[in-house]
C-alpha cells in the first residue's frame, strides 16, 4: 500500500487524511501542553520526543516515582517554559530573566542574587530516602564556595552540594560532616546524592559514585535552594535539570538525564 505525505497529510490508496505525530505517554503529553501553555508557542517535535523519552526512560527504570520536585531547565522556548514543574509545585523564580536562559544549555546564576526555590524542604521526604541533584552544563567561577543546590539552616542537619575552592566537591546527605571529592569542583554533568539507609549514602559526580558509611540525623524543615544553598552561597553556573525526591539508582537518572540533554542540543 502506498503511503504519500502531502503537506502534513497523508494520502492512502486515493484518500486523505490527517497525518498523526507519535503518540506520547500521557505524563509527557500533559508535561508538554503545559510548556507549550507557557511558551505561547508549540516546541519542535524532536524536543517534544526528547521529553518523552525522558519520562518514559525513567518509568521504564523504576526511578520516576521518586521524583516529588524537578524542572527540565532546557529546551523550553521561553523561562516561562523551562520553570514547568516536570513534578511537584511550580518553583519561585528569584531574579532569573530571559537573557539567563539559554534553550540547549539552561540557567545561568549568578554569585548574588539568583536562585531558584524548589518549593521542597528538607523533611518532605524520609529520612533514609533521599535524594536530590543537578545537571551543571557550565562551571561555577570557584573565587569561594559555590552552592549548586541544598540547604543552609542556622542549626541543624544540612543537605547540600557544593564546590569549593581547590576545586572540590562538598556533598552530604541528612548529616552535619560534609565528604571531600577531590578535582570534581569544576566538572560539568550531573550531580547529585542519594540515601538509601541509615547508615550509608552516595555522591555522584564526574559519572562515578562515591559510597560513604555514616549515620543520618533527622532533618529539619529549612527548604532547597537552587543555584545557592537555601538563599546564600549562590553559584554563578548553569544548569539544565534539578531533582529532589526519595532514594533512586544516581547512576540511572545520570544516563538518563545527559541522553536528555544530548537529545536537546542535537533538536535546537
Amino acid at each position: 500500500m502506498g503511503h504519500i505525505k502531502i503537506f502534513g497529510k497523508t494520502k492512502i490508496e486515493g484518500k486523505t487524511g490527517f497525518y498523526q505525530p507519535p503518540p506520547y505517554d500521557s505524563t509527557a503529553a500533559a508535561y508538554i501542553a503545559a510548556v507549550e501553555a507557557a511558551d505561547g508557542q508549540a516546541l519542535e517535535s524532536s524536543i517534544k520526543i526528547a521529553y518523552n523519552d525522558f519520562i518514559v526512560g525513567c518509568k521504564s527504570d523504576g526511578i520516576w516515582s521518586a521524583l516529588k520536585a524537578s524542572c527540565i531547565l532546557a529546551g523550553a522556548r521561553t523561562l516561562s517554559g523551562a520553570l514547568v514543574p516536570l513534578v511537584g509545585t511550580t518553583p519561585i523564580n528569584n531574579n532569573f530573566v530571559s537573557a539567563d536562559y539559554n534553550r540547549r544549555t539552561g540557567l545561568k546564576g549568578n554569585t548574588t542574587t539568583k536562585y531558584i526555590n524548589p518549593r521542597r524542604a528538607i523533611n518532605a521526604d524520609p529520612q533514609n530516602s533521599h535524594h536530590y541533584g543537578v545537571y551543571v552544563t557550565e562551571a561555577p567561577n570557584l573565587t569561594t564556595t559555590r552552592g549548586f543546590i541544598g540547604n543552609a539552616p542556622s542549626t541543624g542537619v544540612n543537605n547540600f552540594i557544593n564546590a569549593v575552592t581547590f576545586n572540590n566537591t562538598l556533598g552530604l546527605n541528612n548529616r552535619n560532616a560534609a565528604s571531600n571529592l577531590p578535582n570534581q569542583g569544576l566538572t560539568t554533568g550531573y550531580k547529585g546524592t542519594t540515601r538509601s539507609a541509615s547508615n550509608s549514602w552516595s555522591v555522584r559526580t564526574g559519572n562515578t559514585n562515591f559510597n560513604y558509611t555514616s549515620a543520618s540525623s533527622t532533618p529539619n524543615s529549612s527548604a532547597f535552594g537552587v543555584f545557592a544553598r537555601g538563599t546564600g552561597t549562590f553559584a554563578d553556573a548553569r544548569m539544565s535539570f534539578y531533582s529532589i525526591g526519595e532514594n533512586l539508582n544516581l547512576a540511572l537518572l545520570d544516563t538518563r538525564v545527559s541522553n536528555l540533554m544530548t537529545a536537546i542540543n542535537a533538536a535546537i
